[in-house]
This record gives C-alpha cells, structure tokens and sequence, in this order.
C-alpha cells in the first residue's frame, strides 16, 4: 500500500473537494432565493444580500491570501479556510432570520475566499512540470462540477428538505476533507514560511472602496427620491480608490502593484470579465424568480431546466481550451460573447406557457456562450502581463469577477423592484408587471454583454502558453 504522503489521487481527492465545496455554493443558493423571501417576507432588493454579502466578504479576503499564505503556510490556510467554510455553512443552516442567514452567509466567504486560489498555489506547489497539467485539468473539472451541479442539486434539496439542507451539505463533507488534510497534506505542515510585512492602510483603503461600492448601489432602491445616500457612499468609494491608488503607486510591499493597470490588453480582458460577470451573476439572479415565481415550476424542476447550460458548459470547457492551445482567444470570446447576449434575450422573452423546448433551447445557447468566452478571457488575461506578475493578475481577475457579479445583482434587483413597482403604478396586473420587470432586466443584461465586444477586441490575441513556476515539490 503506497504511503498517504505520496498518494497523489488522495491529495488531489482532498484539494478538489475543498473548490467544489466552494464553487458549488456559488450556484446552488440562487435557486432557493424564492422560497427564502417567501419564509422571510422579505424584498427582493433585501434578498438578494444573502448572495451579494456572500459575493462581497469573498472579495475583500481574497487579496489576502497571498501574505497569509507566506505568514503560516499553505497547510494551515487550507485548513483553517476549510474549517472557517464549514461552520459558517453550519450557522446559514440554523439562520431563522435573513440577517443572520446574511452575517452567516460572511462568515462562510471568509473561508471560502481562500479556497480557490490556495489550491491552485497548493497544485503548483506540489506537483512537477511534467504532470502538473494533467492534475490541473482534473482541478478545473472540478471547478466547473460545483456550478455544473449546484442549481440541480439545490432545487432537489429545497423541494424536499428545505432551503436550510442547501448549506448543511457543506458539514460533512467539510469535515471528511479536514480529516483528509491531516492524511494526505501533513508533509506540507513543514513547509518553511515567512514574516512579510501587511499592508495594512492599503487593505482598509481596498476595502473600503468595495464595501462602500456595493452599498452605494444598494441605496438605489431605499433613496431612490434624494439620492443622498447614493451620493455619500459613492463619495467616500471613488476617495477610498483614489487614496488607495496614491498610497500602492510607488510601493513594492503593497497589496497589488497597480502598475499592472498601465497594460492595456489586461485591461481589456477585466473589462470584459466585469461586463460579463455583472451581466451574468444578475441574470442568474433573477432566473429562478422567472422559473419559479412567474412561470410557476417547482424548486426540482426549475432546477432541472437549469441542467442542460450547466452541462454544456462543462463539456465545452476542455474543448474550448483545445481551441485556445491552437487559436487566438479574441475571436471565440467574441462569440461567447454574442452568445449570451442572444440568451439574455429570450430568457426576457420566456412567460408563463412558454414550452419546455423554447427553455431548454436558451439554457443550450447560454451553456455554448459560457463555454466560448470563460476559458478564453482568463487565457488572455493571464497571456497579457509577464511572468513575474502572473499571480497578481489572477487574483485580480477573481476580484473583479466577484465584485462586478455582486454589482450586477444588486444593480439588476434595483431594477428588477422600479420597474415592477412603476408598472403596479400604472394598473398593470402583478403578473404582468413581473414579466416587464424580469424583461427589462434581461435586456439589460443583453446590452450589457453586446457592449463588452469592443474591449473584447483588444485583448490579448496570443495563444495559450506553458506557465512553469520555478518551484515544484514532490511528496
């Protein structure tokens, strides 16, 4: 029997549970947001905090996983994110409240903002050049399985056990993998670490300016008359970005060199990645709304339709990156692209007695679309900037992933609410003033993605290429 120390099935096994765990909450809680305002009597402007605060507390810790994992070791961060992750996912079961299911909901991205990029510093760490790609794609399988999954799983749990069976999934499963740490990683707790000085007023200033975002655009809603809520954070965000910026420029310690900022293919690539992500994470937002609340299907069938883009994604994922190894990434980005913007629509033109083959037909299109542009973009990102930077324009790339998705769902739930209450206004009927609402805010996202095409053009137009970090070990 070989030793656990060298099992490398088992530390991949144990790394992979840690990323599916947390892409897989990523997907599966919006198709219970109905079911949870309906038990919370809540808005949907209110709502939508149980993703946005998820979405925000993740991308505020994530520019910290650089120091903390030079500060205490690979070892200890896996484990500690993991376990943070775990109980957090335990107290959003127990939540009878939707501020508590929301501070919850902080916690559990507190853990979770790690995951994701410790494992893929772990899988670099660990295994050598010559079958490290074979482990990443395993990895990237595994990213892709969480949200592949999620809506599925998370209308069968909501229908038959409640929402709260949604987030208690995570316990055990995050405890076998916590026992699994100690079997198969124990060899990294030696791992050699260093005392790196934090940057701490460039993190308050980072933070703030994200924390600050996000309410300003929630203040759309309770001070749509005014506006001076809007105004004040808006105000204290662009002063926090600005000092943020004076304070990082000459810095060689600081949070992120955002001199990164002066190449513009990158730029180009966070554009579109925000433009998408915005897009995106609102409309999948409002998706179970659409299935659930307006064409009335069951939590397991609206979870069901949601299938057939989830798996069409997940095959077009390694095809699309066969693509990219022989092709420039500009021109499949573009598509996806289209793509999407084309699902947008006729998610917008869905109503109740649209047939089974119309939905099904959208969710095909919306898997092809996400397939074309998600490996392409991140290719091109990663293709724009030198080696040595390489690991500031992933993290970069995730933040902006995660912090545009939570301005588009906060921003299309806003819209979502005017434009449902002005219709109600009018005379229109409940059901009629929904299905304008949900329209609109489709068609937002529509324009939105159509728009991203012209920073698409300037991307970087170079193909895949072999990224070998210099260290490597064994166990």
């Amino acid at each position: 029997m070989p030793s656990p120390m060298r099992s490398k099935g088992g530390i991949l096994i144990t790394l992979m549970l840690g990323t599916i765990m947390a892409s897989l909450d990523s997907s599966i809680v919006n198709i219970s947001l109905p079911i949870m305002q309906d038990q919370f009597g809540s808005r949907m402007d209110e709502v939508q905090w149980v993703v946005t605060a998820y979405m925000m507390a993740f991308s505020v810790f994530m520019p910290l996983t650089n120091w903390l994992k030079n500060r205490i070791g690979f070892f200890n961060l896996y484990v500690a994110s993991l376990s943070i992750f775990t109980i957090g996912s335990l107290l959003c079961s127990l939540s009878d409240t939707l501020e508590g299911l929301v501070a919850s909901r902080v916690i559990q991205a507190i853990g979770g903002g790690a995951l994701q990029p410790t494992v893929l510093a772990m899988l670099t760490y660990i295994f050598p050049p010559e079958i490290r790609g074979k482990m990443m794609g395993w990895w990237g399988f595994g990213v892709v399985l969480g949200p592949a999954l999620g809506p599925t799983l998370g209308g069968i749990l909501t229908e038959h056990l409640g929402w709260p069976s949604i987030f208690w999934i995570n316990v055990p499963i995050g405890v076998v993998t916590l026992v699994m740490c100690y079997y198969y990683l124990g060899f990294m707790r030696g791992q050699e670490k260093t005392k790196q000085r934090f940057d701490t007023p460039g993190f308050a200033l980072l933070t703030t300016f994200l924390v600050t975002l996000q309410l300003e655009i929630s203040r759309l809603e309770k001070d749509s008359t005014t506006l001076y809520g809007f105004i004040a954070y808006f105000t204290v965000a662009v002063l926090a970005l600005v000092f943020f910026i004076l304070w990082e420029r000459n810095r060689r310690d600081g949070i992120y060199d955002i001199r990164i900022f002066r190449n513009w293919p990158f730029v180009s690539a966070l554009m579109v990645t925000a433009v998408r992500s915005a897009a995106l994470f609102g409309g999948v937002f409002l998706l179970p709304f659409l299935l659930q609340r307006h064409m009335h299907f069951s939590e397991m069938n609206a979870g069901m339709l949601l299938l057939p883009a989830s798996v069409t994604l997940a095959i077009m994922m390694p095809l699309a990156g066969n693509w990219v190894d022989h092709h420039s990434p500009r021109g499949i980005a573009i598509v996806g692209l289209l793509l999407l913007s084309v699902t947008m629509v006729l998610f917008g033109r869905m109503d109740v007695g649209s047939s089974v083959t119309f939905i099904v037909t959208a969710m095909l299109i919306r898997g092809l679309g996400l397939g074309c542009l998600m490996t392409p973009v991140t290719v091109a990102t990663v293709n724009a900037v030198p080696r040595p930077l390489l690991t500031q324009a992933s993290s970069l790339n995730n933040l902006v992933l995660q912090v545009a998705g939570a301005i588009g769902v906060a921003i299309l739930s806003v819209v979502h609410q005017q434009v449902g209450d002005y219709y109600l206004g009018q005379g229109y009927s409940e059901t009629g003033a929904e299905h304008l609402a949900l329209q609109y805010s489709f068609n937002i996202s529509a324009a939105l993605l159509v728009l991203a095409v012209v920073p698409a053009l300037f991307i970087s137009n170079r193909r895949a290429q072999q990224h070998t970090p210099a260290t490597a070990k064994i166990p």
